[in-house]
């Protein structure tokens, strides 16, 4: 008996719908570099971390905006009509997922961001603090040392 196939996988229909919710709901952190990278205004990044956090290394271009602070302040710092893109630190945590909550409340479009800011910077993206902007080295189990995309 095969564990994977033990529960059958979803019928095509439903899992049409289920993967499409997903890519409706999330972004990874290659879709949102390329987009900062191209300028594409339709999208702002929020860090819904902590001050200590966000001074800590943050995405470079994101707008910081802690989760309890979204509903009070988003309507100033927020344009209307963009996609808001939330991120906390990782996979493990789920701070982002709140902060889209939040966000969705007011009526913005948003998605969560795969991975936060522990895969934006592993996978060597821009992060920026006080003393300015670097990148890390490239994490071989998050992306392709070489820089290429990984295409998929």
């Amino acid at each position: 008996m095969s564990a994977v196939t033990s529960v059958p996988a979803a019928g095509n229909a439903v899992a049409l719908a289920h993967f499409a919710a997903r890519l409706a709901f999330e972004t990874d952190v290659s879709d949102v570099a390329a987009d900062l990278a191209a300028g594409v205004a339709s999208i702002v990044v929020v860090d819904s971390r902590s001050l200590a956090s966000w001074e800590q290394g943050h995405v470079q271009g994101a707008v910081h905006l802690p989760t309890a602070l979204i509903a009070t302040q988003a309507g100033s710092v927020i344009p209307v009509g963009v996609t808001v893109v939330t991120y906390c630190w990782g996979p493990g945590c789920n701070g982002a997922t709140r902060a889209a909550l939040e966000f969705a409340r007011l009526g913005h479009p948003v998605k969560e961001m795969l991975g936060g800011f522990e895969y934006w910077a592993r996978e060597g993206f821009p992060v920026e603090t006080a003393g300015g902007v670097s990148r890390r080295p490239v994490d071989a189990l998050t992306a392709p040392v070489s820089g290429a995309a990984c295409a998929c």
